[in-house]
């Protein structure tokens, strides 16, 4: 990799790539679990072991794309799984890049579903049709379609102003004392991740189920 550089280096590698699904737990297949934990997760880490000699040579940053998912999941388990992963990753990599110089960043968007297109709607009959028969058999349509509205209008409320989330990555990769993390979210977000990490695990499993019956 060396020889492909000048003298003027490696500065930063931002770790971007994601892919989203809706879905409760044993909707999905397993299948679906390896594509997505090969994508967000190893897709990462393969990208940053390949780049880490040369961002140790330089002195360079690492920027990842997590999400203030990673807290708590309203239907798409999946990717919460998938961030929460990642920010570990980055936990460890951030303490052991330090005696390098190298700098570990992590980006935590919250909803910008409609800035990314990360996520497109999904109709009740999709999900619906792609269920085995086990679980068609404990889940009816209608409780389905509830799923796919609920999870649909949070899609529709999702932002549009997706440069205040490449302002967080400029700033990552060009600060003289970029933030370790970096939540790009609304106060309401960031409410509920405050109270994810403040109060008994009770507590918010009580918050979520609200939502998720309204």
């Amino acid at each position: 990799l060396l020889s492909h550089f000048s003298s003027t280096g490696f500065w930063g590698l931002v770790n971007n790539a994601g892919i989203s699904t809706f879905g409760e737990t044993g909707w999905l297949p397993m299948e679906t679990y390896e594509k997505f934990a090969d994508v967000n997760l190893l897709g990462s880490i393969r990208t940053t072991l390949a780049f880490l000699p040369l961002l140790r040579k330089y002195k360079g940053r690492i920027v990842f794309m997590s999400s203030i998912i990673a807290y708590f999941t309203l239907g798409n388990g999946i990717y919460s799984m998938t961030k929460a992963a990642i920010e570990k990753f980055c936990d460890a990599l951030r303490l052991e890049m330090k005696k390098f110089g190298v700098q570990v960043c992590i980006i935590q968007p919250g909803n910008y579903a409609r800035s990314t297109k990360i996520q497109p709607p999904l109709s009740a009959e999709e999900i619906w049709s792609e269920l085995s028969e086990e679980e068609k058999a404990v889940y009816n349509k209608e409780y389905v379609q509830e799923r796919a509205d609920f999870f649909n209008s949070i899609l529709s409320e999702g932002s549009t102003n997706g440069s205040e989330v490449v302002d967080a990555m400029v700033d990552a990769l060009t600060s003289p004392a970029p933030k370790a993390r970096y939540m790009v979210a609304k106060l309401k977000e960031k409410a509920l991740v405050l109270v994810c990490a403040l109060f008994p695990t009770a507590v918010m499993d009580s918050v979520l189920s609200y939502a998720l019956s309204k």
